[in-house]
């Protein structure tokens, strides 16, 4: 994250990075792996900024996860593979100290599949709204790089006007 701070701050440098953490996979003894992680997506994203310095201010950074996990813990005292996940963007560019949610609840009759939490919003519709709004790609380079997702409309209001 350090690395890719310094890359990005450079203003001829690249303007993208895509950055993978390991470790999410928390299918036994969850409540003591999962500290570890946190501190390190924690800890990488501060170095990031730190390395960005000012450039910070026009940075939009998304953490998705690749899958969602179970709301009830199994057997090994971890979560298995789910449907619904969590996002969050961060950064001087982002429109922040708000949560977009359809929070569906954990109750009788609210998972999806008897197991799993509810999905209620596609990802794809936050990865949408930063390409157009944040990198100013076109509507046919945003459709390019989802194709098929023609129903799944990019997500408003997620980056700061440029003054």
């Amino acid at each position: 994250a350090a690395a890719a701070g310094r890359m990005l701050a450079n203003p001829t440098g690249p303007r993208i990075a895509a950055l993978e953490t390991g470790g999410w996979d928390t299918h036994a003894g969850q409540a003591e792996r999962i500290a570890p992680v946190l501190a390190s997506l924690d800890t990488g994203i501060a170095a990031l900024r730190r390395e960005l310095g000012p450039a910070w201010r026009h940075t939009a950074v998304l953490c998705i996860t690749e899958f969602g996990r179970t709301a009830r813990v199994n057997g090994n005292l971890g979560t298995d593979h789910g449907t619904g996940g969590a996002a969050f963007l961060a950064g001087g560019a982002v429109t922040g100290g708000r949560v977009l949610a359809d929070w569906p609840g954990l109750g009788q009759g609210k998972l999806f599949e008897n197991r799993d939490l509810q999905p209620t919003r596609d990802l794809r519709a936050l990865a949408k709204g930063l390409l157009r709004d944040h990198l100013r790609l076109p509507e046919s380079a945003v459709a390019a790089a989802f194709p098929g997702s023609e129903a799944v409309a990019p997500e408003r209001g997620l980056i700061r006007p440029v003054a």
